[in-house]
């Protein structure tokens, strides 16, 4: 994906090693809306996002887990948008393990939305999630977030709470990557 991209001329210059602390993918600007973004702005990958959510719980269970299913190969995965000023104006946090990519969050700043960002958000962690092997993407959202956001980009919703939270409704959807 990475690659196409840049044959594209979406992205500037090459994206560094996964294993990089940080690394920047700078997207050019494109005649759609769609692939539109101001070039102050760029999607950045975080290695290591804060840490302390698992605590011991996370750390109990990833143990057990192991025993009965075996190496999941967990990796965190993380892409922010970054502002001029290094704001972070948007982002996307997930995991991937056991060939699987679960996309946790996926925010964008209200201004900056339809402008392309969450489209690229997307496009560059799907992308990593495939690289380190991840087959399926799987998410669940709201029905005042973006579900339709997600069926666009080829999900499919397999689950769904009525009245949660009340009045709305939870969606599960995903995806073969």
């Amino acid at each position: 994906m990475l690659a196409r991209l840049r044959q594209e001329n979406f992205l500037k210059k090459p994206v560094e090693p996964i294993n990089s602390m940080e690394r920047r993918i700078d997207i050019y600007k494109k005649g759609t809306e769609l692939m539109h973004m101001d070039e102050e702005y760029h999607i950045a990958y975080v290695d290591k996002p804060e840490e302390s959510a698992w605590g011991i719980i996370g750390q109990g269970i990833s143990k057990y887990n192991r025993q009965k299913a075996g190496d999941n190969k967990f990796q965190r995965l993380c892409f922010v948008i970054h502002a001029p000023d290094q704001e972070i104006v948007g982002g996307l946090l997930g995991e991937t393990y056991w060939d699987w990519f679960y996309l946790d969050l996926l925010w964008v700043k209200d201004e900056l939305r339809g402008r392309g960002y969450g489209h690229r958000l997307l496009m560059v962690a799907e992308d990593e999630a495939r690289q380190r092997g991840a087959k399926n993407v799987y998410l669940d959202t709201f029905s005042f977030q973006s579900p339709d956001f997600y069926i666009q980009h080829g999900y499919q919703v397999f689950g769904e709470l009525q009245d949660f939270p009340p009045g709305f409704q939870r969606y599960f959807l995903k995806k073969q990557l």
